[in-house]
């Protein structure tokens, strides 16, 4: 009985799957004309960003996965920021859009570029890298930089990928970029703890189950007035402030 109830919940997750990537690509499919449209100038591109965010709400509805966002801050509309959060799952990219209303850039691998047609989009809205590419880094660093200074938030996930091995636990330390770029520019770091993105879809198997997603944001680090002699502290302080309630979620904490 045990076996046949562990074949059919692996067949019912199976096809919930194959629904939910069914509803991914449909949708992003009838909206790529219109990002692609939106992307061949640089003033548009505000209008593909919020296409880009459209097709993750509409995603999420027709899934039947919900967000569900605990709020200790509330990001100032007109307010540039690095956004921080932990990385479990692939998940974590869709969320991003649908929660943060801000025009941002992401910081993510070079490799997206290669998946068709999407790879397109994703290089034209974000920031890519080649982490083992120490030159690849430099620029992007550079060009993280020169979007905060245009006005447009970045989003990182500074463990650097999902690497970690120990979940809930993330990998430490994390990687400087967010830092420097923050401490450079002198804007706010704001941290978020993804709870169970990694329960919605799993990143080894890629299989997925509705739910909801608990998300929480936090109140950001001011970085005004600090210098990189600073940033080992502040380094810490967001990984405690991302890790410890997710420690917490779990009962852990």
């Amino acid at each position: 009985m045990k076996n046949k109830s562990s074949l059919l919940s692996s067949l019912l997750k199976g096809l919930y799957t194959f629904w939910a990537g069914l509803v991914f690509v449909l949708i992003f499919l009838l909206l790529y004309p219109l990002i692609f449209v939106f992307l061949q100038r640089r003033s548009w591109k505000r209008v593909a960003h919020r296409l880009v965010g459209l097709w993750g709400q509409l995603f999420f509805l027709f899934a039947g996965i919900r967000i569900k966002v605990t709020h200790h801050f509330k990001p100032d509309p007109k307010q540039t920021y690095v956004f921080c959060a932990n990385h479990f799952s692939y998940v974590d990219i869709a969320v991003v859009v649908v929660i943060i209303r801000h025009y941002f850039s992401f910081v993510g691998k070079n490799a997206m570029k290669k998946i068709p047609l999407f790879g397109y989009l994703y290089a034209r809205l974000n920031i890519l890298v080649d982490r083992g590419d120490k030159n690849s880094r430099a620029s992007s660093l550079s060009r993280s930089i020169r979007a905060l200074q245009s006005g447009r938030s970045i989003i990182i996930f500074p463990e650097g990928g999902i690497i970690s091995k120990q979940f809930p636990y993330m990998a430490n330390p994390l990687k400087d970029g967010a830092f420097i770029m923050a401490i450079q520019q002198q804007v706010p770091i704001v941290p978020m703890s993804f709870h169970n993105n990694h329960q919605i879809m799993d990143e080894n198997t890629l299989m997925m189950r509705p739910g909801t997603l608990h998300v929480e944001m936090h109140p950001p680090f001011d970085t005004k007035g600090l210098t990189m002699e600073d940033l080992p502290v502040l380094r810490e302080k967001v990984f405690e402030s991302i890790q410890n309630p997710i420690l917490a979620y779990y009962g852990l904490k």
